[in-house]
């Protein structure tokens, strides 16, 4: 608010300008109520209206009303005539007169009446010093007047309850941003780095429903201002997706920044670069700026995909806007003809879908290294696809297992060996390494039900071709087990681990140091144990076995039922019965070994309100004695017709699974995780095979003269309890003898008569003597995982005895300097100046060989390897495992992070260790 001059040019007021003038000046009326402004008022702009002003001395901030009445006079006597009839017509009421005038000359106005007149002057209406008033500003930033457009459009957009103070200087920045809030409702209005103005903030704005429209109805002059400050706050992302808002196209600008990747693509043509060009229309879209504005739609896209991953309150908003957007951008493509310019999309469900079918190009019956490698590099691209994990994780999993099996196919064909040992080596196969095929076929069998006819069909001849192998395995086992059956007693198993063993050879041993749980999967296969084990693993679960580098697998009884193979189990001996017979086999087998002992099966297991488990259990698991729970989720549901969702089963998926399990850990108590018998699911359209003498889906008792036929094989002997000693078995997974269910046991397949055992430890100070620790490399197949990674994984090494330790150190010789050279990396970090400066901030840490130990192992599996290696690297330098893997790593964290550098680190949700290689020989200064 200044004085006006002759030589001021005429300013047009109107009411916003007027009340903030008015703010300005009656704080300081000193009961005055005339207010001469130099300027002219806006045709049609009210003559009268009511203003508030906050008077700032009262502490409770008290506002004051005035009744303004507004007039406009071009002469002094026109002033004089508008205030005097003002006075008469609102004699003694506070009522204030606003009167604007264009003379140019107001020196004769008379005395009195300038005497009346708010600072006693014809008052110019100066916006800028208004606009700092009103943001509670001392000073204001020059560029501010020198954009005469931005002070009128902050008088017009001040919030009813004003602006927010912003400090001592009004910045144009903060101008800026309370503009645009308030004006097309852009940011947040406060100019902060914490709530950056940047392009994802003005991509989403672009989708808000009022925001474009508003900017739309701004007049040319404040939309150019804010265009050009945008463009330096935001980059050339601005004018490009203002211009398209301008054009009322504010829903299709990131749709758009997606299909105009078609530009840059390795499928771009000159025909393209046209039909993104006609979407665009008109505008500053010049090649290299659609490139920048590509790469920030797509950049935001991939922070909103990763919020709707994270889960969360936002993760839904997050995920609707991408799945808008990109639906959106397929249309678009659709329209323009681009599809095939963004076949290789990262973006679009399109491009998803393209490569999964160049994929599946790849598979075929008979795979070589050639196409494995193919498929692989397929995969890849398949997994970097932005929308994989989010949108298509099942569709991901399918063809992982699909290129997993064209792996297979490829290893050389495991025919049985001759011989006694044929039986044992196949369970120990089927258990290793066939019913990870299995976990594979099953799955993919199930399918999702929303392929491309395309991708079915290759998948359709892989499973063929993995299923014909997996048949020819059978055949072979199914020779060798009726050789087998007609001698192997628990005397003279031949090599095998028979079912009624496994308390004895297993249970037992873990016994003497702290009373297991026995958790009894009726009718768990091999290829569910995989899945099983996969999940149960480290952190919280440490798996160990009797023999090093792999599982234990038995021999189920014959035939393959619950009635014979699990009573054989739970008593220790060949026997057949319900659930009488194996509680009280069961408690006599653990009496003979001075151990109390009790069983729980399905209707023993339900709580009372409030708890899951009955009292009794978690009783029992408290105790001293072994505990045994007999869980029959899976045989249940394949006797029921209900096959697990896409043909898996999970830890939650079994009921009392996961409850047991936490309870045992609480306790302390290590797990045997154990079937009775495999399975097969049924996985054919085919009718029930006539046959006589049928007792059950997969096996029969027929006549003694009876020839098997191509499907079947004749057992006999002292294993087979049913049919007086002699039955016939169906070997084949896909035939049966009774109408269809989910799955079947009973045959004689491979699938069927393997027993996994799984042994889990909370801890491994429980670890019998002679045992070895199972890392997830160890009983993992190569070809599950990369291709590349075969060479790299190498078996997890295993704790030596003590015996074998003494011997090796009796035979290493005292290293000397001339034999540094030939030192591993592990052995040369450890015996470094850095490691010994390390070592005096860790108490009580790992022994020098330990440590060096984990480096080599890791540095032989290419930096990476599970907890469960990591231990049993430790343990391999002559000691026992580390009581806790978790502590141990943090421990060697301590000692080889020089500085906070992250030589070695977690990854995988803490499952896995990585060690960077090149980063340690840099730390510690050594070249190997």
């Amino acid at each position: 608010m200044t004085q006006a001059t002759t030589h001021t040019a005429v300013p047009e007021i109107d009411q916003r300008a007027v009340e903030a003038l008015l703010w300005t000046a009656l704080p300081h009326a000193k009961g005055h109520r005339l207010v001469l402004v130099h300027g002219r008022y806006r045709e049609g702009a009210p003559g009268e209206f009511t203003t508030r002003l906050i008077k700032d001395a009262t502490p409770e901030g008290e506002v004051e009303q005035y009744r303004v009445h507004v007039s406009h006079q071009s002469s002094v006597l026109g002033i004089v005539d508008a205030w005097q009839t003002h006075l008469a017509q609102h004699p003694g009421r506070g009522d204030v007169l606003v009167v604007t005038t264009d003379a140019p000359d107001t020196r004769p106005m008379p005395l009195d009446l300038r005497g009346e007149a708010i600072g006693r002057s014809l008052l110019a209406v100066d916006r800028v010093e208004i606009v700092k008033q009103r943001f509670g500003a001392i000073d204001v930033d020059a560029r501010i007047r020198r954009q005469p457009w931005l002070p009128d459009a902050l008088l017009a957009a001040e919030p009813p309850g004003g602006w927010l103070p912003v400090g001592s200087v009004l910045t144009l920045d903060a101008a800026m941003r309370a503009l645009v809030h308030a004006r097309i409702g852009l940011g947040d209005g406060v100019s902060t780095d914490a709530v950056p103005l940047d392009a994802e903030a003005l991509l989403t704005w672009s989708r808000t429903s009022g925001g474009p429209d508003r900017f739309a109805e701004l007049q040319p002059e404040e939309q150019t201002g804010l265009t050009h400050w945008l463009e330096n706050v935001v980059g050339d992302v601005a004018p490009l997706l203002i211009a398209l808002v301008q054009e009322g196209r504010g829903d299709d600008a990131m749709a758009l920044g997606v299909v105009a990747a078609a530009l840059t693509g390795p499928k771009a043509t000159a025909e393209a670069a046209l039909a993104v060009g006609a979407l665009f229309g008109s505008g500053p879209f010049r090649p290299v700026v659609l490139r920048h504005y590509t790469r920030a739609v797509e950049g935001v896209l991939a922070r909103w995909i990763t919020q709707a991953q994270a889960g969360g309150p936002r993760s839904t908003e997050a995920r609707t806007r991408v799945l808008e957007v990109l639906e959106q951008a397929d249309r678009l493509a659709d329209r323009a003809g681009l599809r095939e310019a963004l076949a290789d999309s990262g973006f679009l469900p399109s491009g998803f879908r393209a490569r999964l079918r160049s994929l599946a190009a790849t598979l075929t019956a008979r795979p070589a290294q050639k196409t494995v490698k193919a498929a692989e590099a397929a995969l890849h691209q398949l997994r970097s696809h932005h929308l994989a994990d989010l949108l298509f994780p099942e569709q991901v999993q399918l063809a992982e297992m699909a290129v997993r099996l064209q792996r297979w196919l490829t290893t050389p064909k495991a025919d049985l060996p001759a011989g006694s040992g044929a039986v044992g080596a196949a369970v120990q196969a089927h258990l290793g390494d066939w019913g990870w095929a299995d976990r594979a076929l099953n799955r993919l069998w199930a399918g999702d039900g929303a392929m491309d006819p395309h991708v079915n069909e290759a998948y359709r001849v892989i499973h063929e071709a993995a299923r014909a192998r997996r048949d020819h395995l059978d055949r072979q086992f199914a020779t060798a087990l009726a050789t087998w059956t007609k001698h192997a007693t628990t005397t003279q198993p031949e090599g095998a681990l028979l079912v009624e063993d496994v308390l004895r050879h297993i249970a037992a041993p873990l016994a003497a140091q702290r009373p297991p749980l026995i958790l009894l999967l009726d009718g768990m296969s091999s290829a569910v144990a995989a899945q099983l084990g996969e999940e149960l693993g480290a952190p919280r679960w440490i798996e160990a076995a009797p023999e090093a580098g792999r599982r234990s697998a038995a021999v189920a009884a014959i035939p393959s039922i619950t009635t014979v193979s699990r009573a054989t189990l739970l008593t220790g001996h060949l026997a057949t019965g319900g659930q009488n017979i194996e509680k009280d086999g069961f408690a006599a087998f653990w009496r003979k070994r001075r151990h109390e002992a009790v069983l729980f099966h399905k209707a023993d297991l339900p709580g009372p309100a409030g708890h899951r488990l009955a009292p009794e259990i978690v009783t029992a698991l408290a105790g001293d004695g072994v505990v045994g729970v007999v869980l029959n989720t899976i045989d249940d549901a394949l006797d029921h017709g209900q096959e697990s969702s896409k043909g898996d089963w999970t830890v939650a998926s079994v009921r009392y699974l996961s409850e047991l399990l936490d309870a045992a850990r609480g306790q302390g108590r290590p797990v045997v995780l154990v079937a009775d018998h495999g399975h097969v699911l049924d996985r054919t359209t085919k009718g029930p095979l006539p046959a006589q003498g049928v007792e059950s889906a997969r096996w029969r008792i027929g006549p003694s003269n009876e020839k098997p036929g191509d499907d079947e094989v004749h057992l006999a002997g002292p294993r087979v309890l049913e049919g007086d000693g002699s039955i016939t078995a169906l070997w084949r997974e896909d035939q049966r003898y009774t109408p269809r269910k989910a799955g079947y046991h009973g045959g004689a397949s491979v699938a069927e008569m393997t027993v996994p055992v799984l042994v889990l430890l909370p801890s491994a100070d429980i670890l019998p003597t002679g045992w070895s620790l199972l890392s997830p490399e160890a009983v993992t197949p190569p070809w599950w995982h990369h291709e590349a990674s075969r060479a790299s994984t190498p078996t997890a090494p295993q704790p030596a005895s003590p015996s074998r330790t003494a011997a090796r150190k009796k035979a290493e010789p005292t290293r000397s300097d001339d034999a540094a050279t030939a030192l591993s990396l592990g052995a040369m970090v450890v015996d470094t100046g850095v490691y010994a400066a390390q070592k005096q901030f860790v108490r009580k840490g790992p022994e020098k060989k330990a440590v060096a130990a984990v480096i080599d192992a890791l540095v032989a599996a290419d930096g990476t390897l599970s907890l469960a290696a990591v231990s049993a690297a430790a343990a391999s330098s002559g000691g026992r495992a580390p009581r806790n893997a978790e502590f141990f790593v943090a421990a060697l964290q301590r000692l080889l992070n020089v500085e906070g550098y992250p030589v070695l680190g977690l990854i995988d949700a803490g499952a896995r260790v990585k060690l960077d290689i090149t980063l340690l020989k840099d730390q510690f200064g050594v070249k190997a």
